[in-house]
């Protein structure tokens, strides 16, 4: 499938990548499909959970990528891929996968999508969602607690210990390699038009 269009979503936790994707799969249903780089976090099976836990899960050697890269290739040669899943509350993958078809547009989504260069070069546009980091820690935090069953002062001991270092080590560094900087994702309506027209284009082309 030649004419397969790959988008990267890339920015740090909470900065509205989410809701920029979400927005793709409104406006354009069953011609996108979507993966997202946080479904492939390492297995941890040889691990306890209370070690699991204290595992830093910001860093990219805590990625499977070379099974995404090969994931996307795939769906690009027009082939079906099975994702897997990851469960936080457990901090471990499950035995589960998500069956993903190919299609003219693929959406990838994650917060260090960008520091990969092998994983960079399979996508046709990359987006850097920007956010203040005031906005992004909230954000954060109101999601792990009431989405993921997390406590307040676990949220913010690894905000501190790995999410902040780690964003400011590779995630915000990998901005440079974005073809897009979308200001406060999709709140941006005007960027979001934008990439919405050149979606429907390359569908309808």
């Amino acid at each position: 499938m030649n004419d397969v269009l790959i988008i990267g979503i890339a920015g740090g936790t909470g900065c509205g990548k989410t809701t920029v994707t979400n927005k793709i799969k409104e406006m354009f249903k069953d011609n996108v499909s979507v993966v997202y780089h946080d479904n492939y976090y390492k297995r941890h099976d040889d691990l306890p959970y209370e070690e699991r836990t204290k595992l830093n899960y910001d860093h990219p050697d805590s990625f499977d990528t070379d099974m995404l890269i090969q994931d996307l290739k795939d769906l690009r040669s027009g082939k079906t891929v099975y994702c897997p899943v990851y469960d936080y509350t457990i901090h471990n993958r499950t035995d589960e996968t998500v069956k993903v078809k190919p299609n003219k547009v693929i959406v990838v989504e994650g917060i260090l999508i960008f520091d990969n260069e092998e994983l960079r070069n399979q996508m046709d546009i990359k987006i850097f969602v920007d956010t203040d980091a005031d906005t992004r820690i909230l954000r954060r935090i109101l999601r792990d607690v009431e989405e993921r069953g997390r406590t307040l002062t676990s949220v913010i001991n690894q905000y501190m210990d790995t999410v902040k270092p780690m964003h400011e080590q590779y995630v915000q560094p990998s901005r440079k390699y974005a073809d897009i900087v979308m200001l406060e994702g999709g709140h941006n309506l005007v960027a979001l038009d934008m990439l919405m027209n050149k979606i429907k284009e390359h569908i309808l082309k």
